[in-house]
């Protein structure tokens, strides 16, 4: 299932389900079989739903029935969840700590497991979270494509809380094509993270992001190569080390405001610039205080064979210029190649 086709995974798959050249159970029966083969190497995944063998023969019910939920993208294919996102089943959810094991949750809601696991090909796609670095860092690691959203464009109910002003949920996927369906999937509005998803609404464009894959896109963008040094480090791990909100911790919040507002969003302004480039996911500290959108592309291989990405940021909203940038910059490269295991 290392397809070298150019169509969307999501649309392969789900062009298959239709003409019954493939099944949710047989899918995820493939992915289960590379994850017993490959886990043992690589340790990307901590469990594997015990439902999940019932969930898929439930999406091939709903499919031949034509429920409604049966036309959604991602419907019947399974999906990695970073260990921080609960989920109503008999999953757990400890973000890796067995403090939280046998935890019950009431209702569904670092990433270098669910990057690895992505280019591994033990799964299709990862859904993981972001404070600082977590979806952009083990992406550009790992040669896949992830995504981190403006804070609030997608819900964070469910997923243990960091940093109110920087969580996000994100994808990370092998190609930029399927990461964008998936936030096709994932971002709107909800009332169980209501404040922030209310105010992220308004930059989800009508028709959703897959509009915005391009192959020509990176004509005349304007494009910076981010030079400034990560700056409000000190205050922001200082905020972060607090066990509540006082004055100090308000101080340190509109300090950061200031900083987003004086740095990051002005150097683009007065640039008229599309986006930053960064190698690697330098950018990751900058665009996460300033709750930042960016998009980490693979971008080739060290001299040891080590992949490295280049990851491009913007400002809030500014996914639909990212994504046309992230496409036409792998459409451009095709550098991408999966990972080798030694016997």
């Amino acid at each position: 299932m290392h397809s070298q086709s150019k169509k969307p995974l999501f649309v392969t798959f789900q062009t298959a389900f239709r003409t019954n050249q493939l099944n949710s159970r047989k899918l995820v029966e493939f992915y289960i079989e590379e994850i017993r083969r490959l886990n043992p190497v690589v340790r990307g995944v901590i469990e594997v739903n015990p439902d999940a063998l019932y969930q898929a023969d439930l999406a091939d019910k709903e499919r031949k029935a034509k429920a409604p939920r049966s036309l959604y993208g991602l419907h019947g294919i399974p999906v990695l969840l970073k260990d921080n996102i609960a989920t109503k089943d008999r999953l757990n959810t400890t973000a890796g700590s067995f403090a939280l094991l046998k935890s019950i949750v009431p209702r569904d809601a670092g990433c270098s497991g669910s990057a690895i696991s992505v280019a591994a090909n033990m799964v299709a796609v990862s859904v993981g979270t972001e404070t600082d670095g977590s979806i952009l860092c083990p992406s550009s690691s790992n040669a896949v494509v992830g995504i981190k959203p403006t804070v609030g464009l997608t819900s964070r109910a469910g997923v243990i809380p960091i940093s109110p002003r920087q969580d996000t949920i994100g994808p990370i996927c092998r190609t930029v094509a399927d990461a964008v369906h998936v936030l096709d999937a994932i971002v709107g509005f909800d009332y169980n993270d209501a404040e922030a998803t209310r105010e992220a609404a308004k930059y989800i464009p009508r028709g959703g992001y897959t509009q915005f894959l391009k192959v020509d896109a990176l004509k005349g963008k304007r494009i910076g190569i981010e030079m400034i040094k990560e700056f409000g480090q000190v205050i922001f791990l200082a905020a972060e080390a607090t066990n509540g909100i006082g004055d100090t911790e308000k101080a340190a919040l509109l300090n950061l405001a200031k900083l987003t507002g004086d740095g990051f969003e002005t150097i683009m302004r007065y640039k008229q610039l599309d986006a930053v480039v960064t190698p690697g996911s330098d950018a990751a500290p900058v665009l996460a205080i300033g709750g930042f959108p960016g998009i980490s592309v693979p971008a080739g291989f060290d001299e040891n064979g080590v992949p490295f990405g280049i990851t491009f940021g913007g400002l809030k909203g500014s996914e639909p210029k990212l994504i046309e940038i992230a496409y036409g910059f792998e459409q451009a490269t095709q550098i991408r190649k999966p990972p080798s295991f030694k016997p």
